[in-house]
């Protein structure tokens, strides 16, 4: 194996970074003129040998793609177990840096630090337990060379280990990190897309600030939604959204256990904890849930029902079920978000304060 340049920073903050064949690189890479391709710079993150099988799937759907100017960067949060298997695993690829944080820091750290040491002019995102297609960067590639996009999102395809559950309504499907019904249309602006598919001009990213570290999930933290405050911010300072290309699609893995209903309601609670500490953070952002209870109540609801009357369908009611129980649910977690509102608050002050020193 041949190594270009070793950074060791094993006992400093930013954890050890290995950077394998750094030094050799495309000659047109980073360059965006007609018939030339812009650098991608991919940021695949773990935190635990539990995953380690499928993050190396994930991984290894990254390498096969089908766009040649790209770059890998592993990060692990904060274990030198999987560090080190990662290492042997895709040390010998001349395109990937693997980095190692000196503890556990959460996602929303971890992905904004790949993306500090990406070298790309676009930095995409996809979760551990996601499997891109071949042609993935090809169509985020496209949108950007066709439109003055600056940051892409695109379709999250749901991949059930076991079988779908009955219960489990499409409109429901953000809930487990994929595309619902009804999401978006082809080529649509949005505020955001999901962890598991999207890129950003990575300047503009790191301009922004990347992830906001309030969200995200660390250890038994359960805050969701880190995609939405970038997709916030890159509007506020640039004045544009998150381009929507339907054709770059990344499966992501559903496990039996994302299939229960006990763990899809539990799910559900931290999601309207997560859209308590979204508006604490960003007031006046939430548009898009309100716009989603409206199609749901008015549109999806409605249809559902009218549907059981028609051809009595016991899958419908229990969907109809289920989705008064998970929006029940989202509702709990919200109101439980206001009685912490103190707690809250003084989490966000206390990291306003350490940014500023």
């Amino acid at each position: 194996m041949r190594i270009s340049l070793l950074t060791c920073r094993g006992w400093l903050p930013d954890g050890l970074t290995i950077r394998i064949n750094a030094g050799i690189q495309n000659p047109y890479s980073g360059l965006t003129e007609t018939g030339r391709h812009m650098k991608v710079s991919v940021v695949v993150c773990t935190y635990t040998m539990d995953r380690y099988d499928v993050y190396c799937e994930a991984v290894e759907s990254v390498l096969a793609q089908t766009y040649d100017s790209l770059e890998v960067v592993l990060v692990i949060d904060g274990n030198p177990e999987v560090y080190g298997h990662v290492v042997e695993e895709f040390g010998d690829h001349s395109n990937v840096i693997v980095h190692d944080n000196e503890e556990n820091r959460g996602i929303s750290y971890s992905r904004t630090k790949g993306a500090e040491l990406a070298s790309g002019e676009i930095v995409a995102f996809i979760d551990d337990d996601g499997v891109a297609e071949p042609d993935w960067i090809e169509h985020h590639v496209a949108a950007y060379r066709e439109t003055d996009a600056v940051a892409v999102g695109g379709y999250v395809a749901p991949d059930w280990i076991t079988e779908k559950p009955d219960f489990f309504p499409e409109e429901f499907y953000w809930l487990v990190g994929c595309t619902e019904r009804g999401f978006a249309e082809d080529g649509d602006e949005i505020r955001n897309g999901y962890g598991s598919n999207v890129s950003y001009k990575r300047e503009v990213f790191l301009d922004v600030g990347g992830y906001d570290v309030n969200t995200g999930r660390k250890g038994d933290r359960h805050i969701q939604a880190h995609e939405a405050p970038v997709g916030i911010r890159i509007r506020e300072a640039y004045g544009q959204g998150v381009l929507y290309v339907e054709d770059a699609v990344v499966q992501h893995k559903l496990f039996k256990y994302r299939g229960e209903f006990r763990w899809l309601v539990f799910r559900s609670f931290w999601q309207g904890f997560s859209k308590r500490v979204m508006e604490m953070l960003y007031p006046g952002t939430q548009g898009n849930e309100s716009a989603y209870l409206k199609d749901l109540f008015i549109r999806y609801i409605p249809e559902r029902i009218k549907m059981a009357m028609l051809g009595p369908s016991l899958d419908q009611l229990k969907q109809i079920v289920a989705i008064l129980a998970f929006t029940g649910a989202v509702g709990l977690g919200y109101m439980y978000g206001v009685a912490r509102q103190d707690v809250l608050r003084g989490e966000v002050e206390d990291n306003q304060e350490t940014e500023s020193i």
